[in-house]
């Protein structure tokens, strides 16, 4: 569960570091999906369709490290687990959303734009 790189530091390039705590294919969409509220894993699967369990897992234990989401576990049966943003998790809900809107404006397709996509 460790990442390609790890800054020591992140002064160096405040860009690079942050990019390399929230990159990759997944932990954007994670990030965004939790924008809108606190998630359940299956919640989560379902509105991200192609990822597999084991990467979903893996992707919410990083960011729960990284100090960005919360994962609170409820003592019932069946185990109920849910996530949501950290107050340094909703520092980025700007940029994701910033994310969200340059996508729409320039990669999704005129016909499709009034539908909303994560």
């Amino acid at each position: 569960m460790t990442r390609k790189q790890k800054h020591v530091d992140p002064i160096e390039c405040p860009v690079e570091a942050t990019l390399d705590i929230m990159g990759g294919k997944w932990k954007g969409v994670i990030l965004f999906r939790l924008t809108e509220g606190t998630k359940r894993f299956g919640e989560l699967q379902r509105l991200m369709c192609k990822i597999t369990q084991r990467t979903l897992t893996n992707q919410l234990r990083q960011l729960e490290a990284d100090g960005l989401i919360n994962r609170k576990v409820y003592a019932v049966v069946p185990p109920k687990v849910e996530y949501s943003l950290t107050e340094k998790g909703r520092s980025l809900s700007g940029l994701l959303t910033g994310l969200h809107d340059w996508g729409m404006e320039n990669l999704i397709r005129p016909d499709r734009a009034s539908k909303k996509v994560g």
